[in-house]
């Protein structure tokens, strides 16, 4: 599908990932989903080269074992090629720290995960109105060189 969306979900939480991944799946606008359960094996699918990075959006939880979704988005923001990902928190964690901290690091959105769907509903909307309205110049999107 062209104009579709490439996610990659990184999360430890194989029920969190489960759910989001058919919640996505059920969404004609997904092209694809990546998952990584941290933010190390984010990074390696990042700077690996073998994720599609035409309208890549990267969903992530903050706690995480070995790097935390903060310290991936800082390694995110401090790397040229990556710095312009769209990035969105879906966690648990609903601490003014972690938001805080978060849209510091120029999160898109700030989701917290509850037992109804609401959070994958208000996601998916918010990606189609993201993505409906986002416009890159030729080599600014994230990955194009």
């Amino acid at each position: 599908m062209s104009g579709a969306i490439n996610v990659l979900l990184v999360d430890d939480d194989p029920l969190t990932v489960i759910n989001v991944k058919r919640a996505l799946a059920n969404t004609l606008e997904i092209a694809s989903v990546a998952v990584a359960a941290d933010g190390v094996e984010a990074l390696a699918l990042l700077r690996g080269g073998t994720l599609a990075s035409e309208r890549l959006l990267m969903i992530t939880d903050i706690a995480m074992p070995r790097m935390s979704g903060l310290e991936l988005l800082a390694e995110v923001r401090a790397d040229p090629e990556l710095r312009n990902l769209p990035v969105v928190v879906l966690t648990t964690s609903s601490r003014d720290f972690d938001r805080r901290a978060a849209f510091e690091l120029q999160v898109a959105g700030y989701f917290v995960k509850k037992a109804a769907r609401k959070p994958f509903d208000e996601l998916l909307q918010w990606m189609r109105s993201y993505w409906s309205s986002a416009e890159f110049a030729p080599g600014s999107a994230p990955g194009s060189t």
